[in-house]
């Protein structure tokens, strides 16, 4: 986890959320602060993806914005006034989020390209989770470090480990989800009447992805944990799933925001080495 450097990355991310919205009491407008035309667009299909599947999966408890219209330039949903998140608000989450994660989805992947943050996030569909995830997750983001010295470091990691690392997360994969890619608290904001869920970054893959960047910078509590585990209990190894699947987080933050998330993507990476 990213303790040391949390209160940084929530920082910046306040920064970016006042100069991408506006709001007019009724709605929210977002604007594109990326270098991709298709950002917003991608997003809302995504909000889109994400409500159906809730409906999908009989989850009425976690609520997903309408999208009321989106262009190149802005993204418009309803204005969301949040507040506390109490525990039962946190329970009625974590149950919602398992019973969409227990929906099985028919491949890995995802058809279009989407965002992950400011960087772009590469899809394809694949029925190879292990290959998916070591190639377009990790091998993207280790291909944009732009220090050779550094960028070699991770690449020896995975040139070795690469199959270990394929075959392990097959094994403990069962099938695949829809999963909403980009879930710290940030992105989870609580109202009078429960949860939502903002900028996703859909795709489909391994439940315990989602689970694992919760913990990246915390503000999930037990009650959120308690509540998922009784519907669809996390496996014996998703502690060392955890840190894999969070390597791709912080080396994409290690690539937008400097050298201060180096050390973290050095922890996850060790995690691959020790397979």
């Amino acid at each position: 986890m990213i303790h040391e450097a949390s209160a940084k990355t929530k920082g910046i991310c306040r920064e970016i959320d006042a100069r991408c919205y506006t709001d007019n009491m009724a709605d929210f407008v977002k604007y594109n602060s990326t270098a991709f035309p298709d950002a917003l667009q991608r997003e809302a299909e995504g909000l889109s993806l994400l409500a159906d599947t809730f409906r999908a999966a009989g989850v009425n408890g976690v609520r997903v914005p309408v999208v009321r219209s989106v262009s190149e330039r802005e993204l418009v949903i309803p204005r969301i006034s949040p507040g506390r998140a109490t525990p039962e608000m946190m329970a009625q989450l974590g149950d919602g989020l398992a019973r969409m994660h227990a929906l099985r989805q028919p491949c890995y992947g995802f058809e279009n390209d989407n965002m992950i943050g400011l960087s772009r996030q590469k899809n394809r569909i694949s029925d190879d989770w292990g290959e998916f995830f070591l190639q377009d997750r990790l091998g993207v983001q280790v291909a944009m470090i732009r220090e050779p010295r550094i960028r070699r470091e991770f690449e020896v990691v995975l040139e070795r480990k690469g199959g270990v690392l394929s075959r392990f997360l097959n094994k403990h994969c069962d099938f695949p989800s829809l999963l909403h890619g980009d879930l710290w608290s940030g992105n989870a904001l609580f109202d009078d009447l429960g949860p939502w869920l903002i900028d996703p970054a859909v795709y489909h893959g391994d439940r315990e992805a989602d689970i694992a960047m919760t913990e990246l910078f915390g503000g999930f509590s037990q009650a959120f944990y308690s509540a998922y585990n009784r519907v669809l209990p996390r496996t014996p190894v998703y502690e060392t799933k955890r840190d894999i699947y969070n390597l791709y987080h912080t080396l994409n933050h290690f690539n937008l925001f400097g050298a201060s998330y180096l050390d973290a993507c050095r922890r996850n990476l060790d995690a691959i080495a020790r397979l």
